[in-house]
């Protein structure tokens, strides 16, 4: 009996388990077509650009120069009695100041006997004068005489008035000298160096000292090629900064004067002169500018309008990425007009509220589908809440 159970429950035994095997086999091969898809497009982050107005900053560099050196000579001889006691090397003179001063005596003397000799002229004129007036009346009396004018003295009067102006010539040229004895500053200046003494004889003509002015000192400035194209219309009086960089550094305001008109052959740039007003700050009591510094210079040039403005790094051979509507890589090419610091100033290729890409895939292609970060992001924290609206 139960072999016979045996013989014939075995068969549907073995039925079961190949069913269930089946069944099994079946649920393995068809799970992996349950399986999410992946997204593998890149994810790139972007930013909508906006055109701008920029105002150009011009930058240079230069050395601080006196408007004017003098090399200061005696305009009489004589012996020196007296000089200014800054009249030094490094020493500051005011406009006028006496420097030094040069022995008067012969030089008083002179303009006494040239007064005396105006004096002479002027009696030898009244006299001749006097004569003329004689001469005049007894030919007035006698008019049957010859009227000559060596009869009436005019001769001797215009002789008498030549020696009258010859007189006053001298005596103004002795004031002169004597004036001169007293050497002054032609204005405010720094002493460069001093070449006289008291005791010691100088000859007219003689170079004694060397003055730098220092009511206007000047910095000449090199502007580039690239730079000269946005150079304002009229440059002169345009205001400008002038920068001492260094642990002391500090600002001065100046004004450019001019243009120099050319254009360097080694170079290639033009240069322009800038002014700064009282450099060592005697009058303006700012922190002064020794000449021979070497200062940068900023001005502002033309104005840029509807210029976008992106980091170097986006940009490549005037080219940039941007996703267009349908979330596509899109190769841009650009106009760059200008670069400053990190920035390239451009001026076409782009258009307001383009998208542009500022982390690109390893290989960006033309056509490349990408995710943009975060817009992904708001899409999947949307999904829930419309969900748990429809529950409600």
């Amino acid at each position: 009996m139960r072999t016979t159970i045996l013989k014939w429950g075995l068969p549907f035994v073995a039925l079961g388990i190949g069913i269930v095997g089946f069944v099994g086999i079946n649920a393995i091969a068809q799970e992996p077509e349950k399986k999410e898809i992946v997204d593998t497009r890149p994810v790139v982050k972007v930013e909508a650009v906006a055109a701008n107005d920029h105002q150009v900053m011009i930058n240079s560099y230069g050395e601080v120069k006196p408007l004017e050196n003098t090399q200061l000579s005696a305009q009489v001889s004589g012996e020196v009695v007296s000089w200014h006691p800054n009249f030094v090397a490094g020493g500051i003179v005011g406009r006028g100041e006496v420097l030094f001063t040069i022995e008067k005596d012969n030089y008083e003397a002179a303009v006494l006997q040239a007064e005396a000799e105006l004096a002479r002229a002027q009696a030898m004129l009244i006299e001749e004068q006097a004569q003329a007036k004689v001469a005049e009346d007894e030919a007035k009396r006698f008019p049957s005489k010859a009227r000559t004018d060596l009869f009436l003295r005019k001769p001797q009067v215009l002789s008498a008035q030549a020696s009258v102006k010859s007189a006053q010539a001298g005596l103004k040229r002795a004031q002169r000298d004597l004036d001169n004895c007293e050497v002054t500053a032609p204005y405010d200046a720094l002493v460069i160096n001093r070449n006289v003494g008291v005791g010691q004889f100088v000859s007219m003509g003689a170079q004694v000292a060397e003055l730098n002015n220092i009511e206007t000192a000047e910095v000449i400035i090199p502007i580039a090629g690239f730079d000269s194209v946005f150079l304002p219309e009229r440059v002169k009086g345009v205001t400008a900064t002038v920068i001492k960089t260094g642990l002391n550094g500090f600002t001065r305001q100046a004004v450019i004067d001019r243009d120099l008109g050319i254009v360097d052959n080694a170079t290639r740039m033009s240069s322009l002169v800038v002014r700064i007003d009282d450099p060592y700050g005697l009058v303006n009591k700012q922190p002064a500018i020794k000449f021979g510094t070497y200062v940068q210079v900023n001005f502002a040039g033309t104005m840029l309008n509807n210029i976008y403005r992106l980091p170097q790094e986006l940009v490549n051979n005037q080219m940039v990425w941007i996703v267009n509507d349908e979330q596509q890589l899109e190769p841009r090419k650009v106009k760059v007009i200008r670069e400053e610091g990190e920035f390239f100033y451009i001026s076409d290729g782009l258009e307001a509220d383009d998208q542009l890409v500022v982390t690109l895939p390893e290989y960006p292609q033309k056509g490349m589908a990408v995710k943009i970060a975060g817009l992904q992001d708001a899409k999947e924290i949307e999904a829930p809440k419309s969900a748990s609206t429809e529950q409600l």
